[in-house]
Order: C-alpha cells, then sequence, then structure tokens
C-alpha cells in the first residue's frame, strides 16, 4: 500500500526554477532519502505541511489530499524539521506527559524514554539539555503521534553517535511496523545510514542513486573448499592450455564505484566534477559532496579518458565538460574554474597547460 504519492510536483520560485515535475512513491514498509539543498528541502516541505499550495501536480498520503480533507491528512503525517523548538521549562518527562496527552497515544512515557535514551535527562530541564538530546526529544514526539508518514530533515546534523543510533534504530522499527519514512537531507551518509533508495532532486529533476548494499561472503565449510580447490586447480590447467587465446571483453563498465557507510555507490562519469588525489587516496567531487573510491589516480585517468576527463596536475583529473575559465595566476602558474555552484578551482601545471592548449585548438 501506497503511504505517500507525489505526483507531476514542480515550483518556480520568481521565475526560477526550483524542481521541475516529478514523481515518487513511498509504501509501507519503505524508507526513502532525498538528497537535495537547503531551498528544495523547505519548499517540499512548505508543500508537505500545506504551507504552500501546489501550482501544479498533487501530493496524497493515505489517498488524502491537504485540500480536500485537511484533518485527515495532517493527522497521517509527521515531521522532524530542523528548526523545529521545544518547552524550554519543561523536563523531558514533562514533554513526554505532554505528547502523549496531545496525541491519546497509548505509548508508555517511561518506555519512549528508555528507547530514546534519555534516563539519566528524564527530570532534567530542556533549557539545560545538548542539542543532541534535545533532537531526540523530537524523534520521540513521533512516537506518540504515530501517524502514516514520517519526514524528517536533516536528523543527525550536528548529533553525537548515541542520537544517530538512536534515529537508526528508530527508522528501522518504523520500516518494521508498516510506517513510510522520507528522510530530507543534503547529506549522502546521513542518507545511506538508513537506506539504500537514495535520490537527488534538484533544478534537472529527481534521479535514483546506483547504490548496492555490500555483504560479506560466508566462509566455506571443509568439504567446499575441498571441490573449491579442486576446480581452481582445473581451472588452472584450462588456463595453461588457452593462454595463448584471445581474450575478448564483451562489456564495458562504464560506471565509477565508491563506497560508503558499507553501501557501493555507482557514478556515471558526466556526474563527476573532479577527482583528486591525497595521500594515496582518491576523492570524486560531485556537487559539493566527497566520495572515496579505491582506484588509483592512474586507473581513474586510464577508464575516464575517453569520457573527456583531463590529467591536469599530478594530484588532480578534471572533468572537461565542467571547465568555465582558465585562470593564469602569475607566467607558471594556473588553474581551471568549473562551472558548478561553488565555483571550484582545480590546479593547472604548466606542462598540462600546453597540453590543454593543444586539445582544444588554442595557440
Amino acid at each position: 500500500m501506497t503511504v505517500l504519492t507525489i505526483r507531476e510536483l514542480e515550483r518556480y520560485t520568481e521565475n526560477v526554477l526550483v524542481f521541475p515535475a516529478f514523481h515518487i512513491e513511498v509504501a509501507r514498509h519503505e524508507v526513502v532519502a532525498l538528497y537535495a539543498g537547503m531551498s528544495v528541502r523547505h519548499t517540499l516541505i512548505a508543500m508537505l505541511s500545506g504551507r504552500m499550495p501546489l501550482s501544479s501536480g498533487e501530493i496524497r498520503v493515505n489517498d488524502e489530499a491537504y485540500t480536500t480533507n485537511k484533518a485527515a491528512y495532517v493527522s497521517q503525517i509527521g515531521f522532524v524539521l530542523l528548526e523545529d523548538g521545544l518547552y524550554e521549562r519543561l523536563t523531558v518527562k514533562e514533554h513526554f506527559i505532554f505528547y502523549k496527552n496531545l496525541y491519546g497515544s497509548d505509548l508508555a512515557v517511561d518506555k519512549a524514554i528508555r528507547t530514546s535514551k534519555l534516563d539519566a535527562k528524564a527530570n532534567v530541564r530542556v533549557a539545560k539539555l545538548g542539542l543532541s538530546e534535545k533532537r531526540r526529544i523530537q524523534f520521540a514526539r513521533l512516537w506518540f503521534q504515530d501517524p502514516a508518514l514520517y519526514v524528517f530533515e536533516e536528523p543527525d546534523q550536528n548529533v553525537d553517535h548515541e542520537t544517530k543510533l538512536v534515529f537508526q534504530r528508530m527508522v528501522q522499527a518504523l520500516s518494521d511496523n508498516g510506517k513510510g519514512v522520507l528522510v530530507l537531507t543534503g547529506n549522502m551518509e546521513t542518507a545511506l545510514s538508513v537506506t539504500s533508495r537514495v535520490y537527488r532532486l534538484d533544478e534537472k529533476g529527481l534521479k535514483a542513486f546506483d547504490v548496492q548494499d555490500t555483504q560479506d561472503a560466508p566462509q566455506a565449510a571443509p568439504s567446499e573448499t575441498a571441490n573449491h580447490n579442486e576446480d581452481q586447480q582445473q581451472l588452472a590447467d584450462e588456463e595453461e592450455t588457452s593462454e595463448d587465446e584471445p581474450i575478448i571483453q564483451l562489456v564495458r563498465f562504464e560506471k565509477i564505484p565508491t563506497r560508503m557507510n558499507d553501501k557501493i555507490i555507482l557514478f556515471n562519469p558526466p556526474e563527476i566534477d573532479y577527482i583528486e588525489s591525497s595521500e594515496g587516496q582518491s576523492n570524486l567531487y560531485i556537487k559539493g559532496e566527497i566520495y572515496p573510491t579505491s582506484f588509483k589516480i592512474n586507473e581513474l585517468e586510464e577508464r575516464l579518458q575517453s569520457y573527456g576527463f583531463f590529467r591536469c596536475h599530478r594530484s588532480y583529473i578534471v572533468n572537461l565538460q565542467k571547465v568555465r575559465e582558465i585562470v593564469t595566476y602569475t607566467r607558471n602558474s594556473y588553474s581551471l574554474v568549473l562551472d558548478d555552484q561553488a565555483k571550484s578551482s582545480v590546479p593547472l601545471s604548466k606542462t598540462k597547460m600546453a597540453e590543454l592548449k593543444d586539445m582544444i585548438g588554442l595557440k
């Protein structure tokens, strides 16, 4: 059953496109993360909460729309927003009692306190709590509300490890109990900590990330190991007899794998802005985010050369399609300015400058 349906939703602000029309659904037991900038997140939250009217498209929660049945819609969607406030003079326990009465919940206050890992702070006023503890109170409010759809904005921003664990366990429990969860974040690590279904939403539209869970391979039993050794020997014998035969590569793998939070994200070469190598570690830079990859910079240069990438420095590879300017600082000092939001600058060595001129036809 679908909990959230967003269909053909788009938004312009002062003739500037925030995001084009897109469609997405969140079903029961599903956790979906939208990786987006602040403007997109705030716009989407305003639309989901009913504070911003929809100029086109529709949003439905359990098939209810805000405009046709406001009470039913609002009762089935809950938010934890980055700027949510609390009653500073109330204690943790007083907050939970208030939430229990407000929503008519059957959830025991003591259980909510334990699950939030706030046992030691139950009788402490909110004014004396840290940001992480306050965030856990905000999480707990949704337990008492018990909506069908849970919406989190930057849920683990600037919080401690314990709060991150509370959030991750909460999301897992919600999913197990048939709830729908939507996480809005500008941090890929946050998204990957709770789901493999991650999308980017920006002025170019909605795009799914290619994310794969990684699992340790199971160890073979002794009998399986013996059979495996025999198979390996047979393969070795076959290789000796066929080593002179030509090897034909039928498939060219065009994506670059990166690893984050025990998940593998696959990127198409055109998505990459540039690559930096530091102390033997290569990092991909994509829309302001950094993704580590196991490939060495020489390997990446070889794999990406046919896609318009250029080794502009011993430690940098740049996507020439993203270059906006070539800047000369001194006679022997150059840099490339990219056409990204941050206007990133990548060094260009003197020897590579001559090579680049030949490539693009400059004299």
